[in-house]
């Protein structure tokens, strides 16, 4: 039996030099993970020993050299102040009540230090949620990707669905996703279809606020250095709640269906729903080929077809344009990932048609159409 099968207080979690390194530097050579999720009954012990561990990691620029002098004179001058009330007293008691009032203030003097850093972070921090606190919140080992290119790259999950992810953005994500729902991280632009299933609804975690899907496209805007984050839907229903990082915010639920869309502002932390985009310049300015092209085909040929999903997600194909030059396809791929959209095509070719896909390339393996 683990060691760690035993703990019962926080103090034994803060003290286990693996969890500290699994919670500060996101290395879980002990398997704290898998640990947590098999140990469910142990799970709000784990989390509040995460938070404090967090929060105990005070930056020492918060307080000045001056602060901290002033602070630690005032306790001084407390200290003597006691001693003096206590010059009557033994020798011995004088000691002991030393000991007893250094250690106090000592305690009290950290505890005011903590709280001034709370209270500093909250206020200046309160309106604002950044990828990093994201990922900190997050229990799960996340994989990274960040796109330093000047062209979207496409991005594969685990459950099929897929992100379209622009330049200077980054994305982080499970390589599995385990338990009853999925979760995101974006700091960026991403347009995401998303694979259905109703029993593990998909989250977006986007700066401020959170994006809610079963199985749907949508895209979302949020750059950090940027006043708003936008989110727009192309296909299904998705919904939006602000962060519960933000201590002020009112926990307001936005509803947008298709061809609507949502500005959040993060100065005053207020959802402003655009029910038909058309009527803002800035929304109908950004619509891309993806949320534009039409994926519904009734007897196209299929290097039409591929062309159409090049198109849309700026990827190559590369397929035996003479074995399949005369192949007619009439299919719906509507309000699919792309990884789907491809199956699709595949099975419909018929012959033991494949895909490869590696990154924005993809390769069609066939022998011709049935």
């Amino acid at each position: 039996m683990q060691k760690r099968n035993t703990y019962t207080e926080i103090e034994d979690f803060l003290t286990d030099e693996s969890f500290q390194l699994w919670i500060l530097s996101k290395v879980d050579e002990q398997g704290w993970e898998e640990w947590t999720l098999e140990n469910l009954h142990r799970a709000k012990l784990v989390e509040s020993a995460r938070l404090l561990l967090l929060a105990m990691k005070v930056d020492e620029a918060n307080l000045s050299q001056n602060e901290i002098h002033l602070a630690l004179e005032s306790t001084w001058l407390k200290i003597k102040e006691k001693e003096d009330l206590k010059k009557n007293y033994t020798k011995s008691k004088i000691i002991f009540i030393r000991k007893y009032w250094l250690t106090g203030v000592a305690a009290s003097l950290l505890f005011c230090l903590f709280s001034f850093w709370i209270y500093n972070s909250n206020n200046v921090k309160s309106n604002k949620v950044t990828y990093n606190e994201l990922i900190d919140s997050s229990y799960e080992g996340l994989v990274e990707q960040t796109n330093n290119s000047d062209k979207p790259q496409i991005i594969t999950l685990s459950d099929g669905s897929s992100v379209l992810l622009q330049p200077d953005s980054k994305l982080s994500y499970p390589k599995i996703f385990t338990g009853n729902e999925r979760k995101v991280y974006l700091s960026g632009e991403g347009f995401f279809e998303i694979s259905k299933n109703p029993n593990k609804p998909f989250f977006v975690y986007a700066n401020e606020i959170i994006t809610k899907v079963v199985g749907t496209s949508f895209r979302v805007r949020a750059y950090s250095d940027q006043p708003n984050i936008e989110v727009l839907v192309r296909t299904g229903k998705v919904r939006i709640i602000s962060n519960k990082l933000i201590s002020n915010s009112e926990k307001e639920e936005v509803v947008l269906l298709p061809n609507q869309a949502l500005r959040f502002l993060r100065s005053d932390l207020t959802f402003n729903k655009i029910t038909n985009i058309t009527e803002d310049k800035t929304f109908a300015g950004s619509v891309g080929n993806i949320e534009q092209l039409s994926f519904e085909f009734t007897d196209i040929p299929v290097e039409q077809i591929f062309k159409t999903i090049e198109q849309a997600y700026l990827v190559n194909i590369d397929f035996p344009e003479n074995k399949l030059k005369d192949c007619h396809l009439t299919t719906s791929l509507s309000d699919q990932p792309l990884s789907e959209k491809l199956k699709i095509i595949c099975k419909s070719i018929g012959n033991e048609t494949t895909f490869e896909m590696n990154g924005n390339q993809i390769i069609i393996f066939s022998q011709g159409c049935n």
